[in-house]
This record gives C-alpha cells, sequence and structure tokens, in this order.
C-alpha cells in the first residue's frame, strides 16, 4: 500500500493509505451511482457504473492538492459531472441535471447518516472512522451503505407513488364551490345509477342540498348507507366530470385528504 503523512486538525501526524482511500471513495460513489439509477429507472449496465465509480475514486487524488475553497468545488462539480455523463450518457442539459440532482441528493442523505454513526459510535481521525483501535469505514460501505441506500430509494418510490395519487378537486353546486384536496383510491369502485360516487369529508360540507339520495356502501369495516348528493360537476386537476355522485362521510382517515376519489374517474371522458 501506498501511503502519505500529513496533520489532522488536532496537530497530529496521521498515516493514510492512498489506495485504501480510493478503495473506499469507490465503493461509496459505485452505491451512489447505482442507487440513481434505480430512483430514476435509468437502464445502464453496470460496467458503466463501475467506470463512473472509478473515475470519482481517482477523484480523491486532487483534494491532497492544496486549492482554495472554490477551486475546489469546481472540481468536485466538473468530476460529479464527469461520472453522470460516463455512466448515464448525455442525451440533453435536462436529462444530465436531473441525474446530477439525484446524486448530489443520495450524496446527502448517506453522507449525513455517515456523520451519524460516527459521532454516535466513533472517533474521527483523518478519513478513518476508529472505535476501539479498528477502523468501521470498511463495514458501513460493504454491509451498512447498500442497506440505507435500498431503504432510502424504496421509501421515495413509495412516497412517489403514493402522492401521485394526490389531486386537485373542485366541487361545484349550484353558486357555491368548495376547492380541496383528493385521493385517488383503487379500492373505490362504488357506482349509483351510471354514477361514480366520491367521498368527502363532512368538516368540508357547505352546501344547502335541496334532494339527497342513499346509497348502499361496502367497506373492510362492514357495511352502511352513505348520504349523497349530485354536484352541478366536480373538476379534478383541471378536467370536468360530471357523471358523479358525492357521498358524505364522517372522516376520510387518510393525512390532509378531504375526498375519496373514484377509481373509475381515470377512465372516464365526460
Amino acid at each position: 500500500m501506498y501511503c502519505f503523512f500529513y496533520y489532522t486538525y488536532y496537530g497530529d501526524l496521521m498515516k493514510v493509505y492512498i489506495d485504501y482511500v480510493m478503495f473506499i471513495n469507490f465503493m461509496l460513489d459505485f452505491i451512489l451511482l447505482l442507487g440513481v439509477s434505480i430512483i430514476i429507472k435509468r437502464r445502464v449496465s453496470i460496467k458503466r457504473v463501475i467506470v463512473g465509480a472509478f473515475i470519482g475514486g481517482l477523484s480523491i487524488l486532487g483534494l491532497f492538492i492544496p486549492m482554495n475553497n472554490v477551486i475546489l468545488f469546481i472540481f468536485k462539480l466538473l468530476i460529479s459531472i464527469i461520472m453522470t455523463i460516463i455512466t448515464f450518457k448525455f442525451k440533453n442539459i435536462k436529462y444530465t441535471i436531473i441525474n446530477l440532482l439525484y446524486l448530489y441528493m443520495l450524496s446527502i442523505f448517506l453522507g449525513g447518516f455517515l456523520y451519524f454513526l460516527n459521532d454516535q459510535f466513533s472517533k474521527r481521525i483523518g478519513l478513518v472512522f476508529i472505535n476501539n483501535g479498528f477502523s468501521i469505514t470498511i463495514i458501513f460501505i460493504l454491509i451498512i451503505s447498500p442497506i440505507v441506500i435500498y431503504l432510502y430509494t424504496r421509501q421515495l418510490k413509495s412516497i412517489k407513488n403514493i402522492y401521485n395519487n394526490y389531486m386537485n378537486v373542485s366541487i361545484y353546486y349550484k353558486d357555491k364551490y368548495i376547492t380541496c384536496t383528493g385521493y385517488m383510491d383503487s379500492g373505490n369502485n362504488l357506482s349509483y345509477l351510471g354514477n361514480n360516487v366520491i367521498l368527502l369529508d363532512k368538516r368540508e360540507f357547505i352546501f344547502d342540498i335541496e334532494k339527497y339520495m342513499f346509497v348502499p356502501l361496502i367497506t373492510v369495516s362492514g357495511s352502511s348507507i352513505v348520504k349523497c348528493f349530485k354536484p352541478t360537476k366536480v373538476v379534478i386537476n383541471n378536467k370536468v366530470y360530471k357523471k358523479i355522485l358525492v357521498g358524505i362521510i364522517d372522516d376520510i382517515g387518510i393525512d390532509n385528504v378531504d375526498v375519496i376519489l373514484n377509481n373509475n374517474l381515470g377512465g372516464l371522458d365526460d
């Protein structure tokens, strides 16, 4: 192994093995680039990920060259751009910027977790984390990092899928209307007399309805009768629907949601 000595923040002379540091950096960059490809569904070969991570691993050598903060920032930015282009190719500027943003987002998350691990279980000496005389950096990279990135990417996908089902909803009845947040529920396929039924939280209800209809409602918790009315129109994400009944229920039970939308609305064209 090749090594050199430098003074740490505390004034101690520290020996650092360059090939060890390069390997750590390579592994981190490999995990980050692979995580980006999974999150935003970039179809890239493992070979391209390895080459991109190798460029990132070599870049650590530049950090041992005296640079001011501005030059160091530009250097790091250029390396990250080269890494993303090599790994994901260059299609257009927007495509490259998105790849770069996700790379930085994952880097911040993983770096924050690494800092937390270091703060809780070890002390830092230069670039190596020590716990009772044993370096935990390599253990973190080989075992914990992939698990953390996997859980993080899975959570991001889950959040994305959930919030894709959130929609802006406006319900009109004669001269009044309300604007609220709707959620497209795949479990709500309720219809009555050719109308799809959406369910409104009664706390958002402001209308003076002349005539109600009573529709049987079956849920996992049992069956009941829901009081419904025929709105003048319903606007969902700027699209107008008229073949709809609005049912009034006590509590939606979903965070920041006022209306449970009908799954059949996705294919309905009024």
